[in-house]
């Protein structure tokens, strides 16, 4: 075949796919892998790092295509890296064609005539009308893809492969502690060099004769010639130390430290151990002005309590404003740790009606509640007891990905965050279905009702005109957006969406975006699910990887001018490193100036709030109450 049938065949293939590709930019780093280690191992012009097995040089059977290595004709030959590797992640793309059969091997050593018996290999190929009943993913003979211990379905059958002629992004790890293989975003499985698991597969499989199979500890990265048309492009690696850990996706760092925002405060009717005798931490999750001119501030924890105090460093005492504890699901029963009392926003009128809005998950039931409650005619501080009105109520599959967030726009309308309703793998597709309400921002007018509805739809919200979608969407396409907040001088509305195996990412969103969920995750393929959407993928404006960390927890855009290190900058944090950064984007060229570390790690931080003076909070749990902190210069 010749190199212009193969770009034609390359090209007649890409047009029938139909699934959007990845906003990844060909053959280069993105922001985020070059600031974290990522180095480019095919530049899409040369085959400069690469050679034949056991060779000097490079046969003319592989060429370069539309930037692209294409194992284009007869006697190819398997092909090597120049150097040796010892513990890395590997992240390709490739394209099988129709009933082909390729294959990336590891840790591959010349003492052998060929490189199969001493490198293990992660198969690509043909799932439909391949010639090998071990699908693309698989490590050949030795482990095949289950799911993870806690799923429900043990006999799952996964499968996250795009068709022949689709761009396919394979994402493999090796280290000591783990090794791990993720085909289009969802992890296949793990497994350990060495172990005795792996010395039993091994003993059992075709390999058995053969002692440096898998056991050289380093060697070649391989791409095997198995006779078939076949693509490889984006072939990035990130060698790991002997611990794991990788460069942080930062420019620089900041001299700041935390400190207690209100080192006095007393929560009113709130003690570290129940009545028996349990440990119940407070856990803040949102913090917000009132808005009314009287400097306060409402806090709520995750129990379901809601206080109201004094924005002052030495106030004392934060009145509990309204008390539904015991009256939304317990965050601390089994597999309810995403939810409980998530959300809270004052009207902005709040000082003439007196109406604050909540998000909670309902205690007994598999939904979600957004409602009203309104302040006391007798005390600004307390809410009235009976005076809570349900405005919304969504049915929630599973008990995680709730999201919970809400914030009111410039525009004085609600947005509220929901996730894609939980699991893995969104399921319910759920992220690009405009008929389902979750995995989306909502945008609803609470001052108006509907018929039954006890709210209004913006008559410009974008799919009000959609046959078959939901009126209230204003964007689309997340996983579980933690958390949502408007910039108070722009009017940007951020977001933090957590990811599922390999990336967390932050969006700006607009009018009508489509976020990518589960189509991708971040900017790269995830799942095989072709879906109709009206609206191609928006990227994220940041990410970062799951070596950085796991669970993102959006922030917000400090606009005070006490610290004017941080001012204009997006304040971001990961719950489970606890690393917390300081983002500055240039939203005029459309990229991150500098992504700057504040904190290297164990902070970990729920949520961000803010005050009427664009100050911002980060937001933590504490046995003390001590959940309020805010940053300071070091002290030199």
């Amino acid at each position: 075949m010749t190199v212009t049938n193969v770009r034609n065949l390359l090209a007649v293939l890409f047009l029938i796919s139909g699934i959007a590709q990845a906003e990844v930019p060909l053959n280069q780093l993105t922001d985020s892998e070059s600031r974290s280690g990522w180095k480019l191992l095919f530049d899409g012009k040369s085959f400069d790092g690469w050679r034949n097995f056991k060779k000097d040089g490079l046969s003319d059977g592989w060429k370069i295509v539309d930037g692209a290595m294409v194992r284009e004709g007869k006697g190819a030959g398997d092909i090597i890296t120049d150097k040796k590797y010892k513990a890395f992640e590997l992240s390709l793309e490739y394209n099988i064609s129709p009933g082909g059969n390729s294959g990336v091997m590891f840790h591959v050593t010349e003492d052998n005539n060929t490189p199969w018996k001493s490198g293990p290999e992660i198969q690509v190929q043909d799932n439909v009308d391949g010639h090998d009943p071990q699908k693309a993913g698989w490590l050949y003979q030795l482990y095949k893809p289950t799911p993870p211990s806690w799923a429900k379905d043990q006999t799952e059958k996964i499968d996250s492969t795009r068709p022949a002629g689709q761009w396919n992004q394979l994402y493999i790890r090796i280290a000591e502690d783990n090794c791990e293989v993720v085909m289009n975003g969802v992890r296949y499985y793990t497994f350990k060099l060495g172990s005795a698991d792996w010395n039993k597969r091994v003993a059992a499989s075709k390999f058995a004769p053969y002692e440096t199979f898998g056991s050289a500890g380093s060697g070649h990265i391989c791409l095997q010639d198995h006779g078939n048309l076949v693509s490889y492009r984006n072939v990035k690696i990130r060698e790991l130390s002997d611990s794991g850990a990788v460069p942080q996706p930062i420019d620089g760092t900041l001299a700041l430290e935390s400190a207690l925002a209100f080192p006095e405060l007393k929560w009113e009717d709130w003690e570290a151990v129940d009545e028996a005798g349990n440990l119940r931490p407070m856990r803040i999750i949102e913090l917000a002005d009132a808005g009314d001119g009287s400097g306060r501030l409402f806090a709520i924890s995750q129990q379901g309590g809601i206080w109201i105090f004094e924005n002052r460093a030495d106030v004392k005492e934060a009145k509990l404003f309204y008390d539904r504890r015991g009256k939304v699901k317990d965050w601390k029963s089994p597999g309810a740790n995403e939810e409980g009392l998530l959300g809270l926003a004052p009207h902005p009128d709040f000082k003439n009606n007196g109406h604050v809005y909540i998000y909670y998950t309902h205690p007994t039931e598999k939904k979600s509640v957004i409602s009203r409650i309104t302040v006391s005619e007798d005390d600004p501080n307390r809410a009235a007891a009976d005076s809570e009105t349900v405005i919304m109520e969504i049915d929630q599959p599973f008990q995680n990905h709730n999201g919970g967030s809400m914030e009111f726009g410039p525009d004085g309308y609600l947005y509220i965050g929901l996730g894609d309703g939980g699991y893995r793998n969104d399921p319910y597709a759920a992220g690009q279905d405009l008929s389902k309400i979750l995995g989306k921002i909502l945008r609803i007018d609470v001052d108006k009702t509907d018929g039954d509805r006890k709210y209004g739809i913006p008559a410009d919200n974008p799919f009000v005109q959609h046959k078959g979608a939901h009126g209230e969407i204003y964007a689309y396409g997340l996983r579980n957006p933690w958390r949502i907040a408007f910039d108070s001088k722009t009017g940007d509305l951020w977001c933090g969406d957590v990811g599922q195996e390999l990336w967390e990412e932050v969006d700006l969103i607009t009018k009508g975006g489509n976020y990518g969920w589960s189509m991708r995750e971040g900017s790269y393929p995830f799942g095989n699910t072709a879906v109709e959407s009206p609206n191609p993928p928006i990227g994220p404006i940041w990410e970062y990887d799951h070596r950085v960390g796991r669970s993102i927890t959006g922030g917000r855009v400090y606009r005070s001018d006490r610290l004017p290190e941080l001012e204009g900058k997006y304040l971001y944090a990961d719950y489970v490193t606890g690393c917390v950064w300081a983002l500055d984007y240039d939203q005029q060229a459309g990229r991150v100036r500098k992504n700057l570390q504040i904190f290297g790690g164990d902070v970990p931080v729920l949520a961000f709030g803010e005050d009427a003076n664009g100050e911002v909070y980060y937001l933590t749990q504490s046995a003390r109450g001590e959940c309020i902190y805010r940053f300071e210069a070091a002290k030199k």
